[in-house]
């Protein structure tokens, strides 16, 4: 497991709650819940909200308000995990015995190759601060659209330009894909749904306070 020693801090005060900064934004917070890649709340995620640094909040209200005037809105599954959160993942990764939720979300991959793919990190992004997990909303209907796979399904077919999915599924990446890089995001080759702040005010450090808007609030940013 990475030494976070040197790197992490309980220190909350460049973070935000994205509904603050993200009027009408969906939340459903997935490692809040047990239905993911573990199957059990995940340490650390005491409420089932979004935080993220103040600059990824703002550039992704940019983000948000392109995509309303075209009928969309941004669902998040996750933003800002504690480093906690990331050991939980690596710990589950040893305990070869545990594969309840295998079949929803990595049907042809072993455990080990979650983190070989590079699917799962040792060290994540997302404790940074400024890395989101999302989709997108029809805001006529009010459903996803229609990514091609589900969130969180390790897989080749959710790589972003995997091309066995129908044109109307790659386009729907490509508009959240393409939004997301114009207003300063970066994304990575093996989740759709992912994506960094460009210029991340935190590149060097992990954050460990928990997903709580009530601990949040006793850190109040100033900026």
């Amino acid at each position: 497991m990475p030494d976070y020693k040197s790197q992490v801090t309980m220190n909350s005060s460049g973070f935000v709650l994205l509904s603050d900064y993200v009027p009408g934004i969906v939340q459903e917070i997935r490692y809040y819940s047990t239905y993911n890649f573990v199957g059990d709340r995940i340490d650390g995620y005491e409420e089932p909200c979004a935080l993220l640094t103040v600059e990824a909040a703002r550039a992704l209200r940019t983000v948000s308000n392109e995509l309303n005037v075209q009928g969309f809105r941004l669902k998040v599954f996750d933003a800002y995990r504690p480093a906690s959160a990331v050991r939980h993942f690596v710990l589950w990764g040893i305990e070869d015995l545990d594969l309840r939720m295998k079949p929803f979300f990595y049907p042809d991959l072993e455990k080990q190759e979650l983190f070989s793919k590079g699917y799962i990190a040792s060290q994540s992004s997302h404790s940074r601060g400024s890395t989101v997990d999302l989709t997108l909303l029809d805001m006529k209907t009010g459903k996803e659209l229609d990514m091609g796979t589900p969130f969180d399904l390790f897989s080749e077919a959710s790589h972003p330009d995997y091309r066995d999915i129908t044109d109307e599924q790659y386009q729907n990446r490509m508009l959240l894909r393409n939004t997301m890089l114009r207003n300063g995001f970066l994304p990575i080759d093996c989740e759709w749904w992912h994506f960094s702040l460009k210029y991340e005010p935190y590149p060097d450090t992990y954050f460990e306070f928990p997903v709580s808007s009530s601990y949040l609030k006793r850190n109040v940013s100033t900026l």
